[in-house]
Parts: C-alpha cells; structure tokens; sequence
C-alpha cells in the first residue's frame, strides 16, 4: 500500500501529544498518526473494540475484556462459524461485544486471519524451543 502525503492542520495541544506518543514509541510523527487514525476508523466501524498493546504489538481488542477478537474468531472458526454455538462458549460477554468482535473480523479478516496463522504455528515443541524455562522439569 503506497503512502499518499496529506495536509492536516491540527490543534497545537493534539499536536503535542502525538509528539509525546510518537517519543514514547519511537516512532516518526507520521507513523504514529496514521496508526491512530487507522484505529480510530476501525473503532468507529466497529464499535465495541479498542486498541490494546501487548509483547505481540498492538491488536484488537473486545472493550471491557482484555479478549482479543482473535481469541473469538479462532473459537468460531473451530465450532465451523456457528455463531450461536460460539455465543454460548462466551457467555460472559453482552450481546454487543460478542457482535463487535465478529463485526470487526468481517471488516477486516486480513488482519484477523493473519494473527490466527501466526497462532497456528505454535507447538508445544516450538514454545519448549523457545522458551526452555516453561518446560516441565526432567524435559
């Protein structure tokens, strides 16, 4: 995807806390701008999800759970997309998160599918490999 420059005249105060955020990541002034808007567009599409960061990056997240929405679709996608079936494994969730977070895969199942091939990959022996202190002892 090719970056298109733009002009945008911005508050001095926002200006000044995207400067502290893009500090804090060390990041550029333009990649941090165009996370957040790239995020807030995905938030108002889909309300109900926010933007959580973690040892993985920055992923989507169902408000008010700490429940990536991969962690949902991986389950819906294993009970063959029925979502009732689903619903019903995550029963703590509202109606409105459980559909945000369904909402937000049919959106944008690139990103989604792109972090379930990610999890795929991982293996007991692969975590073992890697992190050889999570193994059981006399492994």
């Amino acid at each position: 995807m090719s970056a298109k420059p733009r002009g945008i005249r911005l508050a001095a105060t926002l200006e000044r806390e995207i400067e502290e955020e893009a500090e804090l990541r060390g990041q550029s002034f333009s990649a941090v701008s165009a996370e957040l808007l790239r995020e807030a567009v995905r938030m108002r599409r889909a309300p109900g999800i926010v933007f959580t960061d973690g040892p993985a990056g920055r992923r989507a997240t169902i408000a008010g759970t700490g429940l990536d929405v991969w962690e949902v679709i991986a389950r819906y996608r294993h009970l063959g997309g029925d979502a009732q079936k689903a619903r019903e494994e995550f029963s703590w969730l509202s109606d409105l998160q459980f559909r945000a977070a369904l909402s937000y895969y049919k959106l944008y199942p690139e990103e989604i599918e792109a972090r379930l091939a990610r999890e795929e990959q991982w293996t007991q022996e692969k975590v073992y490999e890697r992190y050889p202190f999570l193994a059981p002892r006399g492994s």
